[in-house]
């Protein structure tokens, strides 16, 4: 069989088009894969088949660039590896389908509530799921109406890789970091902290593009770790339930990996419920018996080679079901245990 041309974009190290390279490599399937990314320093560009430099997607150049790159090297799917890129690929999702790329990305209804903070939150709770109490801020007043503490203070869009993330154990630490948000946004959301560190998940669900549920996959993260916590402090509020340390993962996530059904079940239904297509991903906590949704990546998961590891690969999955036609097996068999993570290095010669 020859190999499949895909392209992966935004490849740089660390990020989520690293981890589809890792998935596709753990295929049994061939691919040839063509990277792009907008750094020449990247380390997932010394790992492709074919490396390419692009533009930011904020460029009006990226997607002819990005066109061009597929019919120069006959690509058959293309990959999103960042949410800039998804946004703006969104928008241009005809230009990908008429020239007969499979484009596996969430439909633009999906992708307009999910990467809006509050406005995830506002589905989940108004569909019937549990969402931790919340607040879309837009200024002080209704920054110190928030009542519950301890709080998770964050922009309600952008912010990846947990940046500008605030943990507020008292009204003055709420007030000292809303204030500072303030400034930097229009807007953000404040969640109510809840659970422990050791009952967090994240779960993906992934459907065809028919919107038919194949399976689903769960990581109980490990995440008081150095490499998997964005930050960590003593408890210090009256709310000895949340247990003696509060922590806040920072999407490097390890742990046990398995089917957690208690959990899968529920973003099984959320998945259907928002009309998601391809792979999405569930950030919650278990808390009291009850799923604690705090937010929804509408994209592949930085848990996608972990996944791969245990036979859950989702992009091969994918351009199987799509590209090659072939019959996909609804709740296949994968494996279960823990994946714990470390740092690789990459060298790169001089010429």
């Amino acid at each position: 069989m020859e190999p499949i041309p895909v392209l992966v974009t935004a490849v740089g190290g660390g990020g989520l088009g690293e981890q589809l390279i890792k998935a596709l490599r753990l295929a049994s399937t061939p691919y040839r894969i063509i990277g792009t990314d907008m750094s020449l320093l990247s380390k997932g560009l010394a790992e492709v088949d074919h490396a390419e430099r692009v533009p930011p997607a904020r460029d009006p150049a990226f997607i002819p660039i990005l066109l061009e790159l597929c019919r120069r090297y006959r690509v058959r799917a293309v990959l999103c590896g960042s949410e800039a890129e998804i946004r703006v690929i969104d928008r241009h999702r005809e230009a990908f389908a008429s020239s007969g790329l499979f484009l596996p990305i969430q439909p633009s209804s999906v992708l307009d509530i999910c990467l809006d903070k509050v406005k995830t939150a506002a589905f989940i709770a108004g569909n019937g799921f549990h969402s931790p109490a919340y607040a879309r801020i837009t200024n002080k007043e209704e920054l110190e109406a928030f009542p519950h503490l301890p709080a998770v203070v964050k922009p309600s869009v952008g912010g990846g890789g947990s940046a500008n993330l605030f943990l507020a154990q008292t009204a003055e630490e709420l007030r000292f970091f809303g204030e500072y948000l303030l400034k930097q946004c229009n807007e953000f959301i404040v969640q109510e902290y809840v659970g422990t560190p050791e009952e967090e998940y994240t779960a993906g669900v992934l459907l065809d593009m028919d919107g038919n549920l194949i399976h689903s996959i769960a990581v109980r993260r490990i995440i008081l770790t150095a490499l998997s916590n964005r930050l960590k402090e003593p408890n210090r509020s009256t709310r000895a339930d949340l247990g003696p340390v509060l922590a806040i993962s920072n999407g490097v996530s390890q742990g046990e990996i398995g089917p957690f059904p208690e959990v899968c079940r529920v973003c099984e239904e959320i998945a259907l419920r928002i009309g998601a297509r391809g792979a999405i991903n569930i950030q919650c906590r278990v808390s009291a018996g009850r799923v604690y949704v705090f937010e929804i990546n509408p994209r592949f998961s930085g848990t996608t080679s972990l996944r791969a590891m245990v036979g859950y690969n989702e992009p091969d999955l994918l351009i199987r079901r799509h590209v090659l036609g072939e019959e996909i097996t609804q709740r296949f068999a994968y494996r279960s245990g823990t994946i714990l993570r470390g740092l690789s290095e990459t060298f790169i010669p001089s010429a």
